[in-house]
């Protein structure tokens, strides 16, 4: 009875065999909106494909997601090729992805507007960062194919617009996964070659030929490159990341040689206009240098040199009459001061200053000993008198005297003093420090002390 029942598993396993041997199912195309995304350390990608009414679980190993340009969010809508299981664990069925794009872009331009974004907002494209291309260089590199219609474009366009150039070509590899490290290695070679230029790209192709100059290393190469770089990759129409990071962006390999050289009769055209303009500026040069020496040499100064003689001769002549004038008037006020001292009373009679002198000091002395002969016998005087004045004949009789009259005064206060008034039983009253003598300075609740003969109290009105 029990041999017609199965487990779950071998259910399961029944209907994963349908479904794995369902040709319908070995390759689905699905488009619809990712939900629940989890990216696995090991690079499996875990997310839900749903629609407006349905969803599928869905799953992306780490080999097929390697070729995913972009990175999957919850809420965007793709398109995904894979084939439907079921995931015995748990009895459900569910797309195991091999290739996903977003919904109407290619997965391509998707990483290239990323890493456009990316490079943006770290400044690799600011124009500040931009280096000059030398007008006239001697020597160009050029990172490309060694064959191909593009670096034989770019040697024939340089050859013809300026011979004088000389050429190094650094071979690269510019198709294929491993183009872009042939191409930072090229790059990071030039640099040793004093280059004033290098080019950097190939010709024209799909957006997958194209693709190593989209790569994350190749630009920021050229970022990190101390040569200035024109990025020359495809045709017209085509951008790379290249051409947004390099210093200059050419439309074409071609165009890219045409940018790096000048056309040479076109040098030859202007070195003409300079050496014309040069002469021209000589000649006028030449010609206001000679109005101004003819100038010069019409001045009357030139004409008759000996006015400038006459000149300064006559200025000389005045100086030289001012000056004999006062040094002749300065000797003779001199002389003349001279004349007056030595005829002076004093040096004809030089003995009368030391008589007059004498004199006058022997009149000093004699009031001087005057003076104070007189305030010596004054100074006696007084001593004298102060030595016979009551004071000190009768000193304590004095003293007697004034203490009688201190205690007299002390004994007329006494009795005025508020501590006998206390000591006779009264008391003084005092609010805030201030002594209350009438009932209407205070009001109810006021709070008072009370001064009596053995100690102080506080009190209330009420």
């Amino acid at each position: 009875m029990q041999d017609k029942y199965i487990t779950v598993s071998q259910l399961t396993r029944y209907i994963k065999y349908k479904i794995d041997n369902d040709v319908n199912l070995q390759e689905v195309f699905l488009k619809g909106e990712i939900s629940n995304f989890k990216a696995h350390s090991r690079g499996h990608f875990y997310f839900t494909l749903k629609d407006e009414t349905s969803r599928i679980n869905a799953i992306m190993f780490a080999s097929a997601t390697k070729n995913v340009k972009f990175m999957p969010q919850d809420g965007m809508k793709v398109l995904v090729t894979g084939k439907i299981s079921v995931f015995e664990a748990n009895g459900g069925y569910q797309i195991y992805v091999n290739e996903m794009l977003e919904d109407g872009v290619g997965n391509l331009y998707i990483a290239f507007e990323q890493l456009k974004k990316k490079l943006a907002d770290e400044g690799l494209f600011n124009p500040i960062y931009k280096k000059s291309i030398p007008k006239i260089p001697q020597r160009i590199g050029v990172v490309t194919a060694p064959t191909g219609a593009a670096i034989k474009d770019i040697i024939s366009t340089i050859k013809r617009r300026w011979p004088l150039c000389e050429i190094i070509l650094f071979p690269s590899l510019v198709q294929g996964d491993d183009a872009k490290e042939d191409i930072v290695k090229q790059i990071k070679r030039a640099e040793n070659y004093n280059l004033d230029t290098l080019i950097v790209g190939r010709g024209g192709g799909s957006i997958e030929d194209l693709w190593p100059f989209n790569e994350e290393i190749v630009a920021r190469a050229i970022f990190a490159c101390s040569i200035p770089v024109i990025s020359a990759v495809g045709h017209e129409i085509d951008f790379t990341i290249a051409d947004f990071v390099a210093d200059l962006r050419a439309p074409t390999p071609t165009g890219a040689a045409e940018m790096a050289v000048p056309q040479i009769n076109d040098v030859n055209n202007y070195l003409n206009q300079l050496k014309i303009r040069l002469n021209k500026a000589i000649q006028n040069t030449i010609g206001k240098d000679k109005q101004q020496l003819e100038s010069i040499k019409n001045k009357y100064i030139f004409i008759n040199p000996l006015s400038i003689y006459q000149t300064k001769e006559m200025l000389f002549s005045s100086i030289l009459d001012r000056l004999k004038f006062t040094y002749t008037n300065t000797i003779m006020t001199y002389k003349n001061k001279l004349t007056d001292i030595k005829s002076s009373y004093i040096f004809t009679n030089p003995e009368s200053l030391y008589k007059d002198r004498k004199v006058q000091i022997n009149e000093l002395l004699n009031r001087l000993e005057f003076n104070m002969k007189n305030t010596l016998n004054q100074k006696e005087k007084n001593l004298l008198l102060i030595k016979s004045s009551y004071i000190l004949q009768n000193p304590y009789q004095i003293l007697d005297k004034k203490s009688n009259k201190l205690l007299n005064i002390i004994s007329k206060l006494e009795p005025l003093s508020p501590l006998k008034t206390i000591e006779r039983g009264f008391g003084v009253i005092r609010m805030n420090e201030k002594v209350i003598t009438s009932i209407r300075e205070l009001q109810r609740d006021d709070k008072i002390e009370i001064e009596l003969k053995d100690g102080k109290v506080e009190a209330k009105v009420i």
